[in-house]
Protein backbone atom coordinates (compact mmCIF):
# COMPACT_ATOMS: atom_id res chain seq x y z
CA UNK A 1 0.00 0.00 0.00
CA UNK A 2 2.80 2.65 0.42
CA UNK A 3 3.79 2.06 -2.62
CA UNK A 4 0.66 3.31 -4.16
CA UNK A 5 0.36 6.11 -1.87
CA UNK A 6 3.49 7.17 -2.29
CA UNK A 7 3.33 7.01 -6.21
CA UNK A 8 0.42 8.94 -5.34
CA UNK A 9 1.84 11.88 -3.63
CA UNK A 10 4.12 12.03 -6.18
CA UNK A 11 1.95 12.28 -8.74
CA UNK A 12 -1.04 14.89 -7.30
CA UNK A 13 -1.88 16.29 -4.21
CA UNK A 14 -5.41 16.28 -4.97
CA UNK A 15 -6.58 12.97 -3.49
CA UNK A 16 -4.39 13.67 -0.53
CA UNK A 17 -6.81 14.37 1.83
CA UNK A 18 -8.78 11.40 1.05
CA UNK A 19 -6.57 9.01 1.24
CA UNK A 20 -4.62 9.35 4.44
CA UNK A 21 -6.65 7.23 6.32
CA UNK A 22 -6.04 4.43 3.76
CA UNK A 23 -3.73 3.12 6.72
CA UNK A 24 -7.03 1.58 8.50
CA UNK A 25 -6.88 -1.11 6.46
CA UNK A 26 -5.60 -3.85 8.34
CA UNK A 27 -2.50 -6.05 7.37
CA UNK A 28 -4.77 -9.20 6.94
CA UNK A 29 -6.70 -7.59 4.25
CA UNK A 30 -4.52 -5.79 2.54
CA UNK A 31 -2.59 -9.76 1.72
CA UNK A 32 -5.71 -10.81 0.11
CA UNK A 33 -7.12 -8.35 -1.61
CA UNK A 34 -5.46 -6.73 -5.05
CA UNK A 35 -6.62 -3.93 -7.29
CA UNK A 36 -4.71 -3.49 -11.02
CA UNK A 37 -5.63 -0.69 -13.19
CA UNK A 38 -4.35 1.27 -16.20
CA UNK A 39 -3.58 4.24 -13.93
CA UNK A 40 -2.34 4.85 -10.30
CA UNK A 41 -4.95 7.30 -9.30
CA UNK A 42 -7.71 4.67 -9.91
CA UNK A 43 -5.91 1.76 -8.56
CA UNK A 44 -5.74 4.21 -5.73
CA UNK A 45 -9.41 5.50 -5.56
CA UNK A 46 -10.17 1.73 -5.34
CA UNK A 47 -7.84 1.64 -2.12
CA UNK A 48 -9.47 4.24 -0.84
CA UNK A 49 -13.06 2.55 -0.82
CA UNK A 50 -11.50 -0.66 0.52
CA UNK A 51 -10.28 1.36 2.74
CA UNK A 52 -13.98 2.78 4.24
CA UNK A 53 -15.14 -1.16 4.06
CA UNK A 54 -16.18 -1.61 0.96
CA UNK A 55 -16.18 -4.47 -1.03
CA UNK A 56 -14.65 -5.34 -4.54
CA UNK A 57 -17.86 -4.01 -5.84
CA UNK A 58 -17.84 -0.61 -4.95
CA UNK A 59 -14.26 -0.55 -5.30
CA UNK A 60 -14.66 -1.37 -8.95
CA UNK A 61 -17.51 1.81 -9.08
CA UNK A 62 -14.74 3.90 -7.87
CA UNK A 63 -12.18 2.33 -10.05
CA UNK A 64 -14.60 3.15 -13.33
CA UNK A 65 -15.24 6.67 -12.48
CA UNK A 66 -11.69 7.83 -11.54
CA UNK A 67 -10.70 6.08 -14.89
CA UNK A 68 -13.50 8.06 -16.66
CA UNK A 69 -11.80 11.53 -15.21
CA UNK A 70 -8.10 9.92 -16.10
CA UNK A 71 -7.96 7.85 -18.84
CA UNK A 72 -10.75 10.10 -21.04
CA UNK A 73 -9.28 8.76 -24.02
CA UNK A 74 -9.92 5.24 -23.44
CA UNK A 75 -13.27 4.78 -21.39
CA UNK A 76 -16.36 7.14 -19.56
CA UNK A 77 -19.55 7.80 -18.86
CA UNK A 78 -19.76 8.35 -22.50
CA UNK A 79 -19.56 4.74 -23.03
CA UNK A 80 -19.97 1.50 -21.45
CA UNK A 81 -18.32 -2.63 -20.99
CA UNK A 82 -19.03 -5.11 -18.96
CA UNK A 83 -18.47 -6.42 -15.86
CA UNK A 84 -17.85 -9.56 -14.40
CA UNK A 85 -18.30 -10.78 -11.16
CA UNK A 86 -17.71 -13.07 -8.52
CA UNK A 87 -19.75 -12.96 -5.31
CA UNK A 88 -18.05 -15.41 -2.22
CA UNK A 89 -20.77 -15.85 -0.42
CA UNK A 90 -22.60 -17.85 -2.42
CA UNK A 91 -20.57 -18.17 -5.60
CA UNK A 92 -22.81 -16.54 -7.77
CA UNK A 93 -21.02 -15.06 -11.05
CA UNK A 94 -22.80 -12.81 -13.35
CA UNK A 95 -21.71 -10.49 -16.00
CA UNK A 96 -23.57 -6.52 -15.92
CA UNK A 97 -23.81 -6.01 -19.78
CA UNK A 98 -23.55 -2.36 -19.58
CA UNK A 99 -22.37 -1.99 -23.82
CA UNK A 100 -23.71 0.91 -25.41
CA UNK A 101 -26.88 0.89 -27.95
CA UNK A 102 -27.71 1.81 -31.43
CA UNK A 103 -30.28 5.23 -30.97
CA UNK A 104 -34.02 4.33 -32.11
CA UNK A 105 -33.95 7.19 -34.95
CA UNK A 106 -30.34 5.70 -36.86
CA UNK A 107 -31.65 4.56 -40.57
CA UNK A 108 -29.80 3.41 -43.31
CA UNK A 109 -29.22 7.10 -44.66
CA UNK A 110 -27.36 8.37 -41.98
CA UNK A 111 -24.13 6.14 -42.57
CA UNK A 112 -24.66 5.23 -46.63
CA UNK A 113 -24.83 7.61 -49.33
CA UNK A 114 -26.85 7.27 -52.29
CA UNK A 115 -24.94 4.12 -54.29
CA UNK A 116 -25.30 2.47 -51.18
CA UNK A 117 -21.30 2.49 -49.78
CA UNK A 118 -21.25 3.29 -46.14
CA UNK A 119 -20.27 6.80 -45.63
CA UNK A 120 -16.37 7.60 -44.66
CA UNK A 121 -16.22 8.84 -40.78
CA UNK A 122 -20.11 8.15 -40.27
CA UNK A 123 -19.14 5.67 -37.64
CA UNK A 124 -16.23 7.08 -36.22
CA UNK A 125 -16.30 10.58 -36.31
CA UNK A 126 -19.59 13.22 -35.72
CA UNK A 127 -23.05 12.21 -33.63
CA UNK A 128 -23.38 9.74 -36.34
CA UNK A 129 -21.20 7.59 -34.80
CA UNK A 130 -22.35 7.92 -31.04
CA UNK A 131 -24.29 5.13 -29.51
CA UNK A 132 -26.23 5.46 -25.81
CA UNK A 133 -23.78 5.23 -23.27
CA UNK A 134 -24.39 2.70 -20.84
CA UNK A 135 -21.42 3.01 -17.77
CA UNK A 136 -23.28 5.20 -15.83
CA UNK A 137 -26.48 2.61 -15.75
CA UNK A 138 -23.87 -0.31 -14.99
CA UNK A 139 -21.76 2.01 -12.15
CA UNK A 140 -25.61 2.47 -10.52
CA UNK A 141 -26.56 -1.37 -10.64
CA UNK A 142 -23.30 -2.53 -9.51
CA UNK A 143 -23.56 0.05 -6.42
CA UNK A 144 -27.75 -1.10 -5.91
CA UNK A 145 -27.25 -4.90 -6.55
CA UNK A 146 -23.53 -5.62 -5.10
CA UNK A 147 -21.90 -2.84 -2.87
CA UNK A 148 -22.01 -2.09 0.11
CA UNK A 149 -21.82 1.45 0.21
CA UNK A 150 -23.65 4.33 -1.58
CA UNK A 151 -22.64 6.37 -4.57
CA UNK A 152 -21.91 9.64 -2.76
CA UNK A 153 -18.72 7.99 -1.58
CA UNK A 154 -17.56 5.58 -4.22
CA UNK A 155 -17.73 8.32 -6.30
CA UNK A 156 -15.87 10.86 -4.17
CA UNK A 157 -12.41 10.30 -5.19
CA UNK A 158 -13.46 10.99 -9.22
CA UNK A 159 -15.61 13.97 -8.31
CA UNK A 160 -11.98 15.12 -6.38
CA UNK A 161 -9.86 14.28 -9.41
CA UNK A 162 -12.24 16.10 -11.85
CA UNK A 163 -13.01 19.09 -9.94
CA UNK A 164 -9.43 19.98 -8.36
CA UNK A 165 -7.49 18.47 -11.51
CA UNK A 166 -4.47 15.93 -12.02
CA UNK A 167 -1.13 15.65 -13.43
CA UNK A 168 -1.35 14.17 -17.32
CA UNK A 169 0.95 11.51 -17.43
CA UNK A 170 3.47 10.25 -20.74
CA UNK A 171 0.88 8.13 -21.88
CA UNK A 172 -1.59 11.10 -22.04
CA UNK A 173 0.60 13.31 -23.84
CA UNK A 174 1.21 11.00 -26.37
CA UNK A 175 -2.40 10.33 -27.28
CA UNK A 176 -3.57 14.01 -26.84
CA UNK A 177 -0.77 14.20 -29.44
CA UNK A 178 -2.43 11.90 -31.83
CA UNK A 179 -5.65 13.25 -31.50
CA UNK A 180 -4.57 17.01 -31.34
CA UNK A 181 -6.70 18.71 -34.38
CA UNK A 182 -10.09 16.62 -33.24
CA UNK A 183 -9.49 18.11 -30.07
CA UNK A 184 -9.65 21.32 -31.24
CA UNK A 185 -12.10 21.00 -33.41
CA UNK A 186 -14.42 22.73 -29.95
CA UNK A 187 -14.46 24.54 -26.88
CA UNK A 188 -15.27 21.53 -25.34
CA UNK A 189 -13.02 19.12 -26.56
CA UNK A 190 -10.13 21.94 -26.69
CA UNK A 191 -10.09 21.36 -22.65
CA UNK A 192 -8.36 18.34 -23.43
CA UNK A 193 -4.82 20.53 -24.82
CA UNK A 194 -3.08 23.15 -23.33
CA UNK A 195 -3.97 25.99 -25.02
CA UNK A 196 -4.92 24.53 -28.17
CA UNK A 197 -2.01 21.96 -28.11
CA UNK A 198 -1.13 18.66 -27.07
CA UNK A 199 0.16 19.22 -23.47
CA UNK A 200 3.66 17.85 -22.15
CA UNK A 201 3.84 15.72 -18.77
CA UNK A 202 2.83 17.04 -15.89
CA UNK A 203 -0.11 19.44 -17.47
CA UNK A 204 -3.17 19.58 -14.74
CA UNK A 205 -6.39 18.71 -16.47
CA UNK A 206 -9.21 19.86 -14.47
CA UNK A 207 -12.83 18.94 -15.67
CA UNK A 208 -15.51 21.33 -13.72
CA UNK A 209 -18.45 20.06 -16.03
CA UNK A 210 -17.23 16.07 -15.23
CA UNK A 211 -17.41 16.84 -11.87
CA UNK A 212 -20.75 18.21 -11.33
CA UNK A 213 -21.62 15.15 -13.91
CA UNK A 214 -20.28 12.46 -11.33
CA UNK A 215 -22.40 14.93 -8.36
CA UNK A 216 -25.19 14.24 -9.81
CA UNK A 217 -25.04 10.83 -10.60
CA UNK A 218 -23.70 10.44 -6.64
CA UNK A 219 -27.22 12.35 -5.36
CA UNK A 220 -29.50 10.78 -7.91
CA UNK A 221 -28.06 7.79 -9.56
CA UNK A 222 -28.04 6.95 -13.12
CA UNK A 223 -31.46 9.30 -13.77
CA UNK A 224 -28.64 12.11 -13.05
CA UNK A 225 -27.09 11.10 -16.44
CA UNK A 226 -30.07 9.66 -18.17
CA UNK A 227 -32.54 12.85 -17.74
CA UNK A 228 -32.48 16.59 -16.86
CA UNK A 229 -29.37 18.72 -17.90
CA UNK A 230 -26.72 16.36 -18.63
CA UNK A 231 -28.77 14.36 -21.26
CA UNK A 232 -29.90 17.28 -22.64
CA UNK A 233 -26.28 18.65 -22.86
CA UNK A 234 -25.82 15.20 -24.87
CA UNK A 235 -28.59 14.91 -26.79
CA UNK A 236 -28.18 19.03 -28.42
CA UNK A 237 -24.60 17.73 -29.04
CA UNK A 238 -24.91 14.77 -30.51
CA UNK A 239 -27.23 16.08 -33.09
CA UNK A 240 -25.75 19.46 -33.76
CA UNK A 241 -22.85 17.06 -34.84
CA UNK A 242 -25.21 15.08 -37.52
CA UNK A 243 -26.75 12.71 -35.16
CA UNK A 244 -30.46 11.26 -34.05
CA UNK A 245 -30.25 10.78 -30.62
CA UNK A 246 -33.18 11.54 -28.51
CA UNK A 247 -34.26 11.94 -24.98
CA UNK A 248 -36.22 8.48 -25.00
CA UNK A 249 -32.87 6.73 -26.08
CA UNK A 250 -31.27 7.82 -22.86
CA UNK A 251 -34.27 7.21 -20.55
CA UNK A 252 -35.14 3.98 -22.25
CA UNK A 253 -31.57 2.50 -21.38
CA UNK A 254 -31.20 -0.25 -19.65
CA UNK A 255 -28.38 -2.84 -18.04
CA UNK A 256 -28.25 -6.59 -18.59
CA UNK A 257 -27.54 -9.17 -16.08
CA UNK A 258 -26.17 -12.16 -18.30
CA UNK A 259 -24.96 -15.90 -17.58
CA UNK A 260 -20.95 -15.48 -18.33
CA UNK A 261 -19.90 -18.33 -20.23
CA UNK A 262 -18.33 -21.25 -17.79
CA UNK A 263 -16.35 -24.06 -19.24
CA UNK A 264 -13.01 -26.05 -18.05
CA UNK A 265 -9.85 -26.51 -19.98
CA UNK A 266 -7.88 -29.36 -18.76
CA UNK A 267 -9.02 -29.18 -15.36
CA UNK A 268 -9.31 -25.50 -14.80
CA UNK A 269 -12.51 -23.38 -14.80
CA UNK A 270 -12.66 -20.54 -16.86
CA UNK A 271 -15.62 -17.99 -16.24
CA UNK A 272 -15.52 -15.46 -19.33
CA UNK A 273 -17.68 -12.76 -21.10
CA UNK A 274 -21.10 -13.83 -22.68
CA UNK A 275 -22.43 -12.37 -26.13
CA UNK A 276 -22.38 -9.42 -26.74
CA UNK A 277 -19.13 -9.89 -26.52
CA UNK A 278 -17.30 -12.07 -29.38
CA UNK A 279 -14.12 -12.62 -26.85
CA UNK A 280 -15.86 -15.43 -24.72
CA UNK A 281 -16.63 -17.41 -27.37
CA UNK A 282 -13.48 -17.36 -29.32
CA UNK A 283 -11.42 -18.28 -25.64
CA UNK A 284 -14.14 -21.20 -25.82
CA UNK A 285 -13.52 -22.32 -29.04
CA UNK A 286 -9.47 -21.86 -29.10
CA UNK A 287 -8.75 -23.88 -26.11
CA UNK A 288 -11.48 -26.40 -27.27
CA UNK A 289 -9.09 -26.81 -30.08
CA UNK A 290 -5.64 -27.16 -28.29
CA UNK A 291 -7.20 -29.58 -26.14
CA UNK A 292 -6.66 -32.44 -28.58
CA UNK A 293 -2.89 -31.25 -28.66
CA UNK A 294 0.09 -31.32 -25.82
CA UNK A 295 0.98 -28.55 -23.33
CA UNK A 296 3.32 -26.40 -24.65
CA UNK A 297 5.23 -23.09 -24.84
CA UNK A 298 3.21 -19.88 -26.58
CA UNK A 299 6.40 -19.05 -27.45
CA UNK A 300 7.59 -22.30 -29.28
CA UNK A 301 7.21 -21.72 -33.14
CA UNK A 302 5.45 -25.20 -33.22
CA UNK A 303 2.94 -24.75 -30.99
CA UNK A 304 2.48 -21.05 -31.90
CA UNK A 305 1.53 -22.45 -35.52
CA UNK A 306 -1.40 -24.61 -33.17
CA UNK A 307 -2.54 -21.41 -31.85
CA UNK A 308 -2.75 -19.31 -34.61
CA UNK A 309 -4.41 -22.13 -36.66
CA UNK A 310 -6.97 -22.36 -33.78
CA UNK A 311 -7.85 -18.56 -34.28
CA UNK A 312 -8.11 -18.30 -37.64
CA UNK A 313 -11.04 -20.90 -36.89
CA UNK A 314 -12.66 -19.24 -34.07
CA UNK A 315 -12.16 -16.21 -35.66
CA UNK A 316 -14.33 -17.09 -38.60
CA UNK A 317 -17.13 -18.23 -36.80
CA UNK A 318 -16.96 -14.48 -35.17
CA UNK A 319 -19.35 -13.62 -38.32
CA UNK A 320 -22.38 -15.46 -36.94
CA UNK A 321 -22.12 -13.54 -33.68
CA UNK A 322 -23.94 -10.69 -32.51
CA UNK A 323 -26.17 -9.09 -29.91
CA UNK A 324 -28.36 -11.96 -28.30
CA UNK A 325 -31.68 -9.83 -27.37
CA UNK A 326 -31.88 -9.24 -31.16
CA UNK A 327 -30.34 -12.29 -33.00
CA UNK A 328 -30.32 -15.98 -32.78
CA UNK A 329 -26.82 -16.88 -32.22
CA UNK A 330 -25.90 -20.61 -32.63
CA UNK A 331 -23.58 -20.48 -29.58
CA UNK A 332 -24.06 -24.56 -28.59
CA UNK A 333 -23.84 -25.18 -31.86
CA UNK A 334 -20.12 -22.98 -32.35
CA UNK A 335 -18.86 -24.91 -28.64
CA UNK A 336 -19.79 -28.42 -29.84
CA UNK A 337 -17.06 -30.59 -29.06
CA UNK A 338 -17.79 -32.44 -32.37
CA UNK A 339 -17.25 -29.30 -34.08
CA UNK A 340 -14.06 -28.24 -32.47
CA UNK A 341 -12.84 -31.72 -33.15
CA UNK A 342 -13.12 -31.46 -36.67
CA UNK A 343 -11.86 -28.18 -36.96
CA UNK A 344 -8.28 -29.95 -35.26
CA UNK A 345 -8.90 -32.85 -38.23
CA UNK A 346 -8.66 -30.15 -40.38
CA UNK A 347 -5.55 -28.68 -39.12
CA UNK A 348 -1.90 -29.83 -40.43
CA UNK A 349 0.81 -29.55 -37.94
CA UNK A 350 3.18 -28.42 -40.69
CA UNK A 351 0.88 -26.32 -42.63
CA UNK A 352 -1.55 -23.27 -42.63
CA UNK A 353 -4.93 -24.69 -43.80
CA UNK A 354 -6.11 -22.76 -46.77
CA UNK A 355 -9.31 -21.19 -45.65
CA UNK A 356 -11.82 -19.38 -48.11
CA UNK A 357 -11.36 -15.63 -47.46
CA UNK A 358 -13.85 -13.65 -47.01
CA UNK A 359 -15.08 -11.07 -49.54
CA UNK A 360 -12.59 -8.12 -49.95
CA UNK A 361 -13.07 -5.64 -46.75
CA UNK A 362 -11.48 -1.92 -46.67
CA UNK A 363 -9.34 -2.13 -43.89
CA UNK A 364 -9.02 0.14 -41.16
CA UNK A 365 -6.62 1.38 -39.03
CA UNK A 366 -7.38 0.08 -35.72
CA UNK A 367 -6.22 2.05 -32.62
CA UNK A 368 -5.22 1.53 -28.87
CA UNK A 369 -8.74 2.24 -27.05
CA UNK A 370 -10.48 0.82 -23.86
CA UNK A 371 -9.02 -0.08 -20.37
CA UNK A 372 -9.16 -2.91 -18.05
CA UNK A 373 -9.26 -3.66 -14.62
CA UNK A 374 -9.11 -6.79 -11.95
CA UNK A 375 -10.01 -6.60 -8.25
CA UNK A 376 -10.04 -9.03 -5.64
CA UNK A 377 -11.27 -8.75 -2.24
CA UNK A 378 -10.33 -9.94 0.91
CA UNK A 379 -13.47 -12.36 1.09
CA UNK A 380 -12.86 -13.29 -2.38
CA UNK A 381 -15.28 -11.24 -4.21
CA UNK A 382 -13.77 -10.13 -7.29
CA UNK A 383 -14.42 -8.11 -10.34
CA UNK A 384 -12.62 -7.71 -13.68
CA UNK A 385 -14.16 -5.55 -16.14
CA UNK A 386 -12.96 -3.58 -19.56
CA UNK A 387 -14.69 -0.39 -20.50
CA UNK A 388 -14.24 1.67 -23.35
CA UNK A 389 -15.32 4.36 -25.47
CA UNK A 390 -13.78 2.64 -28.61
CA UNK A 391 -11.19 4.33 -31.02
CA UNK A 392 -9.58 7.22 -28.51
CA UNK A 393 -11.23 9.67 -27.48
CA UNK A 394 -14.40 8.20 -28.56
CA UNK A 395 -16.22 10.33 -31.59
CA UNK A 396 -14.95 13.47 -30.41
CA UNK A 397 -18.07 14.66 -28.83
CA UNK A 398 -18.14 16.36 -25.47
CA UNK A 399 -22.23 16.60 -24.38
CA UNK A 400 -22.80 20.53 -23.77
CA UNK A 401 -22.11 21.38 -20.36
CA UNK A 402 -21.95 17.78 -18.76
CA UNK A 403 -17.99 16.71 -19.61
CA UNK A 404 -19.17 14.17 -20.82
CA UNK A 405 -17.08 12.59 -23.92
CA UNK A 406 -19.20 10.28 -26.41
CA UNK A 407 -17.98 6.87 -27.73
CA UNK A 408 -18.06 5.92 -31.32
CA UNK A 409 -19.46 2.68 -30.98
CA UNK A 410 -21.47 2.37 -33.76
CA UNK A 411 -18.09 1.15 -35.46
CA UNK A 412 -18.23 -1.67 -33.94
CA UNK A 413 -21.49 -2.76 -36.12
CA UNK A 414 -21.28 -4.25 -39.09
CA UNK A 415 -22.26 -1.62 -41.55
CA UNK A 416 -21.62 -4.21 -44.88
CA UNK A 417 -20.21 -7.82 -45.05
CA UNK A 418 -17.65 -7.07 -47.15
CA UNK A 419 -16.53 -3.99 -45.13
CA UNK A 420 -14.03 -4.10 -42.60
CA UNK A 421 -14.19 -1.53 -38.96
CA UNK A 422 -11.30 0.06 -37.76
CA UNK A 423 -9.76 -2.93 -35.76
CA UNK A 424 -9.81 -4.63 -39.66
CA UNK A 425 -12.91 -6.52 -38.83
CA UNK A 426 -15.31 -8.52 -40.61
CA UNK A 427 -18.79 -8.95 -39.58
CA UNK A 428 -21.83 -10.55 -40.47
CA UNK A 429 -25.41 -9.63 -41.03
CA UNK A 430 -25.75 -11.03 -36.86
CA UNK A 431 -24.13 -7.90 -36.04
CA UNK A 432 -26.00 -5.19 -38.43
CA UNK A 433 -27.02 -1.59 -37.47
CA UNK A 434 -30.38 -2.01 -35.90
CA UNK A 435 -32.68 0.55 -33.28
CA UNK A 436 -31.84 -0.51 -29.57
CA UNK A 437 -28.78 -3.29 -30.59
CA UNK A 438 -25.62 -3.59 -28.94
CA UNK A 439 -22.91 -4.27 -31.29
CA UNK A 440 -20.73 -7.16 -31.07
CA UNK A 441 -17.26 -6.45 -28.81
CA UNK A 442 -14.17 -8.23 -28.41
CA UNK A 443 -14.05 -6.98 -24.66
CA UNK A 444 -13.11 -10.45 -22.62
CA UNK A 445 -13.07 -10.16 -19.08
CA UNK A 446 -12.15 -13.76 -17.97
CA UNK A 447 -11.47 -15.43 -14.53
CA UNK A 448 -9.10 -18.72 -14.40
CA UNK A 449 -9.56 -21.17 -11.32
CA UNK A 450 -7.42 -24.18 -11.25
CA UNK A 451 -5.30 -25.91 -8.23
CA UNK A 452 -3.02 -22.95 -7.62
CA UNK A 453 -5.91 -20.28 -7.24
CA UNK A 454 -8.23 -17.69 -9.43
CA UNK A 455 -6.09 -15.49 -11.96
CA UNK A 456 -8.63 -12.20 -13.22
CA UNK A 457 -7.30 -10.32 -16.21
CA UNK A 458 -8.57 -8.91 -19.51
CA UNK A 459 -7.06 -6.11 -21.51
CA UNK A 460 -7.77 -3.23 -24.35
CA UNK A 461 -6.41 -3.87 -27.81
CA UNK A 462 -9.88 -4.37 -29.87
CA UNK A 463 -9.61 -7.34 -31.50
CA UNK A 464 -5.86 -8.39 -29.74
CA UNK A 465 -7.83 -8.21 -26.24
CA UNK A 466 -9.08 -11.88 -27.07
CA UNK A 467 -5.27 -12.76 -28.21
CA UNK A 468 -3.62 -11.34 -25.02
CA UNK A 469 -5.97 -13.27 -22.88
CA UNK A 470 -5.80 -16.00 -25.06
CA UNK A 471 -1.70 -16.35 -24.49
CA UNK A 472 -1.67 -15.30 -20.54
CA UNK A 473 -4.21 -18.30 -20.04
CA UNK A 474 -2.23 -20.68 -21.47
CA UNK A 475 1.13 -20.09 -20.41
CA UNK A 476 -0.63 -19.22 -16.78
CA UNK A 477 -1.97 -22.93 -17.00
CA UNK A 478 1.07 -24.15 -17.86
CA UNK A 479 3.34 -23.07 -15.23
CA UNK A 480 3.87 -24.44 -11.97
CA UNK A 481 4.40 -21.08 -10.31
CA UNK A 482 2.45 -17.55 -11.06
CA UNK A 483 4.80 -14.97 -11.88
CA UNK A 484 2.14 -12.16 -13.10
CA UNK A 485 5.27 -9.85 -14.73
CA UNK A 486 6.26 -12.43 -16.59
CA UNK A 487 2.97 -13.19 -18.09
CA UNK A 488 2.07 -9.89 -18.94
CA UNK A 489 6.10 -9.04 -20.88
CA UNK A 490 5.32 -12.39 -23.18
CA UNK A 491 5.77 -10.81 -26.76
CA UNK A 492 2.41 -10.82 -28.25
CA UNK A 493 0.95 -12.70 -31.57
CA UNK A 494 -2.38 -12.19 -33.07
CA UNK A 495 -4.41 -13.81 -35.94
CA UNK A 496 -8.14 -12.89 -36.37
CA UNK A 497 -8.73 -14.79 -39.75
CA UNK A 498 -8.85 -11.86 -42.15
CA UNK A 499 -6.71 -10.37 -43.39
CA UNK A 500 -4.56 -13.66 -43.00
CA UNK A 501 -1.66 -12.87 -41.45
CA UNK A 502 -0.10 -13.14 -38.19
CA UNK A 503 0.64 -9.82 -36.44
CA UNK A 504 3.53 -9.69 -34.30
CA UNK A 505 5.13 -6.98 -31.89
CA UNK A 506 8.44 -5.72 -33.05
CA UNK A 507 10.47 -7.40 -30.21
CA UNK A 508 10.55 -10.68 -29.23
CA UNK A 509 10.69 -12.71 -32.21
CA UNK A 510 14.31 -14.15 -33.20
CA UNK A 511 14.66 -14.54 -36.95
CA UNK A 512 14.79 -18.05 -36.26
CA UNK A 513 10.82 -18.58 -34.84
CA UNK A 514 9.92 -16.01 -37.46
CA UNK A 515 11.01 -18.53 -40.64
CA UNK A 516 9.48 -21.21 -38.60
CA UNK A 517 6.20 -20.13 -39.32
CA UNK A 518 6.83 -18.50 -42.80
CA UNK A 519 7.87 -21.75 -43.55
CA UNK A 520 4.61 -23.29 -42.69
CA UNK A 521 2.93 -21.39 -45.13
CA UNK A 522 1.59 -18.05 -42.81
CA UNK A 523 2.29 -14.68 -43.60
CA UNK A 524 3.64 -12.31 -40.92
CA UNK A 525 3.14 -8.48 -40.33
CA UNK A 526 5.12 -6.80 -37.89
CA UNK A 527 3.75 -4.02 -36.10
CA UNK A 528 4.99 -0.98 -35.63
CA UNK A 529 4.86 -1.05 -31.70
CA UNK A 530 3.70 -3.20 -28.98
CA UNK A 531 0.09 -3.57 -28.10
CA UNK A 532 -2.28 -4.15 -25.33
CA UNK A 533 -2.43 -2.97 -22.00
CA UNK A 534 -3.29 -6.29 -19.30
CA UNK A 535 -4.32 -5.50 -15.83
CA UNK A 536 -4.20 -9.06 -13.80
CA UNK A 537 -4.83 -9.83 -10.39
CA UNK A 538 -3.71 -13.55 -8.71
CA UNK A 539 -5.50 -14.83 -5.57
CA UNK A 540 -3.89 -18.09 -4.52
CA UNK A 541 -5.75 -21.03 -3.03
CA UNK A 542 -3.87 -21.17 0.47
CA UNK A 543 -3.56 -18.57 2.53
CA UNK A 544 -0.60 -16.65 0.66
CA UNK A 545 -0.59 -13.10 -0.67
CA UNK A 546 -2.82 -11.88 -3.33
CA UNK A 547 -0.97 -10.13 -6.16
CA UNK A 548 -1.00 -7.75 -8.61
CA UNK A 549 0.53 -6.43 -11.92
CA UNK A 550 0.32 -4.21 -14.65
CA UNK A 551 1.48 -4.18 -18.12
CA UNK A 552 4.85 -3.56 -18.76
CA UNK A 553 3.82 -1.71 -22.20
CA UNK A 554 1.59 0.83 -19.84
CA UNK A 555 2.68 3.36 -17.25
CA UNK A 556 0.51 1.86 -14.81
CA UNK A 557 0.71 0.80 -11.29
CA UNK A 558 -0.90 -2.03 -9.38
CA UNK A 559 -1.21 -1.97 -5.61
CA UNK A 560 -1.84 -5.17 -2.43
Amino acid sequence: MAGAFTRLRRTTGVLLAVLCFSGALQAADVSRAAIASAHSLATAAGETVLAQGGNAFDAAVAVAAALAVVEPYSSGLGGGGFFLLHRAADGHQVMIDARETAPSGILPRHLFDAAGNPMPGATTRGGTAAAIPGLPAGLEHLAQRYGSLPLSVTLAPAIGLAREGFRTDRRYARITQLRAAMLRATQETALFLDNGRAPSPGFVLRQPDLALTLQRIAGAGAAGFYRGPVAEGMVAAVNAAGGVWQMSDLAAYRVVERVPLRFSYRGATITTAALPSAGGIALAQVLGMLEHFPVADVQDPEYAHLVVEAMRRAFRDRLQLGDPDQTTVPVAELLKKDKLKQYVTDMRRDRATPLPPPAATAAGAGSVNTTHFSIVDAAGNRVAATLTINLLFGSGIVGRGTGVLLNNEMDDFTLRTDVANSFSLRGGEANGVAPGKRPLSSMTPTFVEDEKGVLILGAPGGSRIISQVLLATLEYLRRPQVDLRQLLAMPRYHHQYWPDQIEIEPEGFSAAWRSALETRGHQLRVVNRKWGNLQAVFQPRDAGAAQAANDPRGDDVAWY
